[in-house]
């Protein structure tokens, strides 16, 4: 079974007040007063400025998407992470924005290389976000992502996390 994950991580109310504004933003709550939303097809088409895939390395970040993640940090600290795995193999990546700027990454980070869990790319990424790990947890099942497996799972759950 495959995991994927294409989303914008920020504060609840940083997310829904944005994604009023754009009927094909969609926001799934997560734990620790987090929520995520999914970058879709139809979300992706909405956003996208139309220049080429960005500096940054990202696999489904927009076009031109990254000026508007540093905007919206302006109002607290915004991720955007990626994962894709399928039988114990795959990536993950993760950027931060804070106060205008990219603080954190973007991180890249092969599960190849086998690296601990609380130094994954996207774990870090949540840190920088406020989330805080338990014994026996990472940052990334901390806040409920190991919930569902894909976007479209994300939004078809109403469930709080």
């Amino acid at each position: 079974m495959g995991y994927e994950l294409h989303a914008v991580i920020a504060g609840d109310e940083l997310l829904r007040g944005w994604a009023r504004g754009v009927p094909e933003a969609q926001v799934a709550p997560l734990r620790q007063g987090l929520s995520l939303l999914p970058i879709t097809d139809e979300l992706f088409d909405s956003v996208t400025d139309g220049s080429p895939k960005g500096a940054l390395g990202f696999w489904r970040l927009p076009g031109g998407f990254e000026e508007l993640l540093a905007r919206w940090s302006a109002a607290g600290p915004v991720a955007y992470v990626e994962a894709e795995y399928f039988g114990g193999v795959g990536e993950q990546r993760a950027a931060v924005w804070v106060d205008g700027t990219l603080a954190l990454g973007p991180l890249d980070e092969p599960t190849r290389k086998r690296f601990s869990r609380p130094v994954s790319p996207i774990s870090q990424a949540l840190r920088r976000l406020g989330a805080r790990r338990t014994l026996g947890e990472d940052e990334f099942e901390a806040v409920g992502l190991d919930s569902h497996r894909n976007n479209e799972d994300w939004l078809s759950s109403t469930a709080p996390y």
